[in-house]
């Protein structure tokens, strides 16, 4: 009997350990692996607008894929992570009110995966893309109409 309750405790610990991991998927960067992720335990899923407009977007799904509209506002897929080590533990540097990270995306059908910055201020309750694109976050995932603010 208690072979059996060791066994069962060892099961469950071995399960709970393969859940609990991070997805990592591995890329190659100008002959560089790099290793990206999707979840940072923040929400990042969403769409990303310029402050004040409603088009262009950028859509990311919490799957790693999404909608990049460009300016001429064609919408093109794409797939997407954040930096990470190889275990899957995000890599970002930390500021005095925000915390930054590399957004990786690949445009489909386009071939070379592209880098921008992913910035993080959470006194303010926005995420920023790109620099200019911005989801506000709070009680909810949902993105708040940008013209209240």
């Amino acid at each position: 009997m208690k072979s059996l309750k060791l066994l069962f405790l060892a099961l469950f610990i071995g399960i709970s350990q393969l859940h609990s991991q991070a997805k990592v998927t591995s890329i190659t960067y100008k002959f560089h692996e790099h290793f990206m992720t999707t979840d940072i335990g923040q929400p990042v899923a969403g769409i990303y607008l310029i402050e004040g407009k409603q088009k262009p977007i950028i859509q990311i799904n919490a799957d790693g894929t999404g909608i990049f509209q460009l300016e001429n506002l064609s919408k093109k897929e794409m797939v997407w992570g954040i930096k990470c080590s190889d275990e899957g533990i995000p890599i970002y540097k930390e500021g005095f009110d925000s915390s930054s990270y590399t957004f990786w995306y690949k445009i489909k059908g386009s071939g070379e995966w592209l880098y921008t910055q992913f910035l993080i201020i959470p006194g303010k309750k926005k995420m920023y893309l790109m620099g200019d694109r911005v989801k506000y976050y709070g009680d909810s995932t949902e993105v708040k109409d940008t013209e209240s603010n």
